[in-house]
């Protein structure tokens, strides 16, 4: 098989609902879908009843932004910090080898896409707003492309897609950042890094977030 004859196929495996066990929710943001399932296989079998539980949200997509710009010193980078309650709550039980960090994280600038926003110029839109919002960057789209496919960071938990996008701007033209009003937003930090460095950081286990280290190496294929 080549490469150009893309990936191979897949089993003919089927799901099939028996019951929906998800639970009554509030107004939070996540929502708990529990359902039984059984899966068909393609000879014919099927295999006991098993529940599977998996997270939805009302915006299940996001998007990723790289902004860019090319300096004396090579290619530069925007990340921003975050606070992240689930891993500022891992324990020393959760985990053989902790970081210490509590949970804050160094991330390329990325938001959900909200209901509207479907579509090429939906997610160019989503683009636009969250680099404004978290990094203080112009809306101008002049320069906002695609940086590769879309993909699914935790499968097996939430349906979730990432849609990467790149972007080259006048660090000059940066302001303070808007945000969302959300409470973990308040006090994060821009930072301005040479691409390799960042990736360096990668390397060393300094920059811990898949969605981070995926577009960032993006950006350097692309670019170098």
């Amino acid at each position: 098989m080549s490469e150009r004859d893309g990936a191979p196929p897949f089993p003919l495996i089927r799901l099939e609902t028996l019951e929906d066990l998800s639970p009554e929710t509030g107004a939070g943001f996540l929502r708990l879908s529990r359902r039984r399932l059984v899966a068909r296989y393609p000879d014919g079998t099927v295999s006991e009843p098993f529940l599977y539980d998996t997270a939805e949200r009302q915006a299940l997509d996001a998007v990723v932004i790289a902004a860019h710009y090319l300096a004396p010193d090579g290619r530069h980078v925007f990340l921003r910090s975050s606070i992240r309650p689930p891993i500022y709550y891992r324990t020393p039980a959760d985990s053989a080898a902790e970081t210490g960090k509590r949970g804050q994280l160094w991330e390329l600038p990325a938001g959900l896409v909200e209901p509207g926003e479907a579509g090429d110029s939906g997610l160019r839109r989503a683009a636009l707003r969250e680099l404004h919002e978290e990094a203080g960057f112009p809306l101008d789209g002049s320069r906002l492309s695609m940086l590769g496919p879309a993909l699914y960071p935790c499968p097996g938990v939430i349906a979730e897609k990432l849609f990467f996008f790149d972007i080259e701007v006048d660090p000059v033209t940066r302001s303070e950042p808007p945000l969302d009003g959300s409470a973990l937003e308040r006090f994060g930090e821009v930072v301005d890094l040479p691409l390799l460095y960042a990736l360096s950081l990668c390397r060393r286990g300094d920059i811990e977030d898949v969605k981070t280290e995926i577009g960032l190496r993006r950006l350097w294929e692309k670019y170098s």
